[in-house]
């Protein structure tokens, strides 16, 4: 298993280094960062601009195979470079990506989790009022985009606390700055702040896994070894459980690395929408500011994490497939 693992971690750092090198290759190729310096007013002198778009490699005057090969070293010493304002991309990747990881970790384990549950139980039930209702459930969310969830529980948010007068969903931001009190009233405010960006995530994923779960599920009810676990005097509970569900979960966890891409996608829109300044919203602003190197240190850290989503699911993989292990 351990040489198993290794070698899948050597592809998957070879995969990082591959799509962070086209990120930052695309993004040097459509992205402007001259034009920021454009419409001022007194025009700076272009030696002045070029200049400074030498100092942070992002002069589009330098061939950009050449720019390439100077950010990559950089890289290679752990250096993202600046921002085309001189800021260092390593200081705002490292005071966001914390941000970010709250966000992605609780909507995964929330999502994921309470997804394979509700589509198992829903398969034992088949046909019944919970299969219906969580059937009809996850169309619903499916077919309403992040942006649009977003919205809506941020509305329902303000209509909890304005007309309701319930005070527990906060809306905006990450905590509410200037709070007086001690560590547990800082810690419930970080909680109300998270609650809503978090069900906003864990939404979707609650479904997609729901749904595949529960086709999952029902492909191994009727399996012989599930009945010969029962007809053996194990209890059903124990036999779903220890059995049907163990062997349902196999496809789920191969799966689970697919759906974090899509997770990183909701969660660019979700950080924008409730003020959240986390890589989603550096992603947004860098495009929009045509900053190059943060482009590709946001791509770097989706990479990673996409990656580290696809070797957990190995290892998953190999913990409920005693065969993976043996290989």
């Amino acid at each position: 298993m351990t040489t198993f693992l290794l070698r899948r971690l050597v592809n998957y750092l070879v995969l990082v280094i591959v799509a962070t090198s086209f990120a930052y290759l695309l993004a040097g190729a459509a992205l402007d960062p001259r034009s920021n310096y454009q419409g001022r007013n007194p025009p700076p002198p272009e030696y002045v601009v070029d200049k400074t778009l030498n100092e942070y490699n992002l002069n589009d005057k330098t061939p950009l195979l050449e720019r390439y090969v100077t950010w990559a070293g950089n890289v290679a010493t752990g250096d993202f470079g600046k921002t085309w304002e001189g800021v260092s991309v390593n200081e705002e990747v490292g005071r966001r990506i914390g941000v970010s990881l709250r966000l992605i970790i609780l909507g995964v384990v929330l999502g994921s989790v309470t997804g394979v549950f509700i589509g198992a139980y829903a398969a034992v039930k088949q046909y019944g009022a919970f299969d219906r209702g969580s059937t009809f459930g996850s169309f619903v969310i499916l077919s309403i985009p992040t942006v649009v969830i977003a919205v809506l529980l941020q509305v329902s948010a303000v209509f909890a606390n304005d007309i309701l007068g319930l005070k527990f969903f906060q809306y905006t931001g990450e905590y509410t700055p200037g709070l007086e009190g001690g560590l547990l009233t800082h810690a419930l405010d970080r909680v109300q702040h998270l609650v809503l960006p978090t069900l906003t995530l864990a939404l979707t994923q609650v479904a997609t896994y729901s749904r595949y779960q529960r086709n999952m599920m029902l492909d191994v009810l009727g399996s012989d070894f599930v009945r010969t676990a029962m007809a053996k005097g194990l209890r059903r509970r124990t036999a779903l459980i220890k059995h049907a569900l163990r062997t349902a979960l196999i496809p789920a966890v191969t799966y689970f690395a697919f759906t974090f891409g899509v997770l990183l996608a909701g969660t660019t829109f979700t950080e924008k929408i409730f003020g959240w300044h986390g890589m989603g919203e550096l992603l947004i602003d860098s495009i929009s500011r045509n900053d190059i190197n943060s482009v590709a240190a946001v791509a770097c850290f989706a990479a990673i994490a996409v990656l580290i989503a696809g070797l957990l699911s190995d290892i998953f993989y190999a913990i409920l497939d005693p065969r993976v292990r043996i290989r």
